[in-house]
């Protein structure tokens, strides 16, 4: 059975693979200019390198940890949704929702990192989540 939902779920798992993919070609060039050899750590942190680099190049990778978390239930809720077979329509659009409100917020927090901002287009994102979360529920609960 074909469910519209999945497409964003793949969409962000990729978007999750283009931070990981920005926060290496910003994070190591910023390493080295900071005298930092990575194949010489031991047991560092990834809070180490905030104290050392400069703050955007560290805004990538605080973007990329960001994407490990909230999102982790996004995923879960779709699978959810799609084996319900409620996953087109209505919450296939609140699914886009969350993942461009996320791609917006990596894009924010990746440039200009104004908090204020990413804050707004957080909630936006949960906003949509918690829906998804309702029509899950809906779905399992309630056939």
């Amino acid at each position: 059975m074909h469910q519209d939902i999945l497409k964003p779920v793949v969409v962000l798992i990729a978007w999750t693979l283009v931070m990981w993919a920005w926060m290496l070609a910003i994070r190591l060039p910023a390493l080295k200019a900071a005298g930092i050899d990575i194949g010489k750590l031991t047991g560092s942190k990834t809070g180490d390198a905030d104290r050392v680099l400069p703050p955007k190049a560290n805004w990538p990778a605080h973007n990329y940890n960001h994407l490990m978390e909230q999102p982790t239930i996004f995923y879960a809720v779709a699978i959810v949704i799609a084996l319900t077979g409620t996953g087109n329509g209505f919450n296939a659009w609140l699914a886009w929702g969350y993942v461009a409100l996320r791609i917006v917020h990596s894009l924010f927090q990746a440039t200009v990192n104004k908090v204020g901002v990413r804050f707004y287009l957080f909630v936006a994102s949960t906003l949509c989540l918690m829906a998804l979360t309702l029509h899950a529920a809906m779905a399992v609960f309630h056939g």
